[in-house]
């Protein structure tokens, strides 16, 4: 049975990939602060780790421990992070450094500590949760884009330098997913740019943020499902696409002349 660490198991797409890759079998390690909301892991099977992301002592810790209890680690599930919304001239550079250590540097971090590992058993693979966002961009998230957009060229970087060892690399990219993250973008909207001069984008964009039964988006299974199939394939996509719009941003993305995307974008946020 195939090792797999998943971060970010405690709620969201970690939470329903941590879930779906136990009931596949797989011995499953799920890493997060909140560890109180990952009982229903432990009582599908999976082994729980408090681990603070940001914290490079329960970085390594959490890596030793799977490492103590099972004698290798064949699958990492880079997942955690959250949203960081506002404008770039308003957003402070401490909150974005804060935010680029959770969403870039820790996944990094992570891949350094299982490679050698990896390595050692001539196969692996290292399942990096990026998003739409990691190949476009809008308004009031620049420091969310720049980290997915950082995320994706890391993994493209990694996937060619360790392919020869048997490992492989591969970017999810989830397009509008039913989770908290809505109301938690909104409220940074708000204390970030909800005055000033990017106010009344801020306001547009928040009205249209939040969690709830009206709120669009696939659930977080279809994804989960997606990154068992990329962990069970023979030679796995680089990429998959996943989720409510996915594939028609990412499209528009590529063939739309920059400032016609630009358009459309700022047309949808009035």
């Amino acid at each position: 049975m195939k090792v797999c660490l998943v971060t970010g198991a405690s709620s969201g797409i970690g939470l329903a990939t941590a879930l779906d890759l136990l009931g596949a079998g797989y011995v499953v390690y799920g890493a997060a602060r909140r560890v109180e909301r990952m009982d229903v892991v432990r009582a599908a099977g999976g082994h729980v780790v408090p681990t603070d992301l940001c914290d490079p002592d329960d970085l390594d810790r959490l890596v030793e421990t799977v490492i103590a209890e099972q004698g290798r680690i064949d699958v990492l599930v880079s997942n955690a992070g959250t949203v960081l919304h506002g404008a770039v001239e308003d957003v402070p550079l401490g909150v974005a450094r804060e935010y680029l250590d959770l969403n870039l540097l820790a996944p990094a971090r992570l891949a350094q500590l299982v490679l050698p590992h990896m390595r050692a058993q001539g196969s692996g693979t290292i399942v990096n949760v990026s998003s739409v966002a990691g190949q476009i961009a809008m308004p009031l998230g620049g420091w969310y884009y720049a980290a997915k957009h950082g995320l994706e060229a890391l993994s493209d970087t990694l996937r060619m330098e360790v392919g020869h060892f048997g490992i492989d690399v591969v970017i999810i990219q989830p397009g509008i997913i039913r989770t908290e993250f809505g109301d938690h973008a909104a409220e940074q909207l708000r204390e970030f740019s909800g005055q000033g001069a990017y106010q009344d984008m801020a306001a547009g964009m928040a009205g249209r943020m939040g969690s709830g039964p009206d709120q669009q988006g696939s659930e977080a299974t279809v994804v989960a499902e997606v990154v068992r199939q990329a962990i069970e394939a023979d030679q796995p996509e680089t990429r998959y696409a996943v989720g409510l719009m996915a594939e028609d941003l990412l499209r528009l993305g590529r063939t739309l002349p920059d400032r016609a995307f630009d358009e459309m974008i700022l047309r949808s946020v009035r």
